[in-house]
């Protein structure tokens, strides 16, 4: 497996169209063969703060990813929503094991 979190805060007049486009763009990445998972997280004390989980298959399929049509319209709709630019964190699965679709 190969999961990035990645760390966005939005402006808080952003923080509806972020999340509308960001459910758009996880909606279609689950229809991707690589993607397992695809979470979007808020920070409830801190609610312009957000946190993406995407689990993939493997590496590939992260850069094919980044690739579909779709993840380049969340792209470019949200660049301007954030309060600073975003980063991601990279990790490998030890427990639990995810089935693979």
């Amino acid at each position: 497996m190969y999961i990035v979190q990645v760390h966005i805060k939005v402006k808080e007049k952003h923080i509806e169209p972020f999340i509308n486009a960001t459910l758009e763009n996880a909606g279609n990445s689950l229809l991707e063969d690589g993607i397992i998972r695809f979470d979007i997280l808020q920070d409830i004390e801190e609610p312009f703060e957000f946190l993406l989980t995407e689990i993939y298959l493997d590496k590939q399929a992260s850069l094919e990813h980044k690739k579909t049509l779709h993840y380049q319209k969340w792209k470019t709709t949200v660049v301007e929503m954030m309060a600073e630019p975003r980063f991601s964190v990279k990790y490998r699965n030890i427990f639990p094991k995810i089935i693979e679709k």
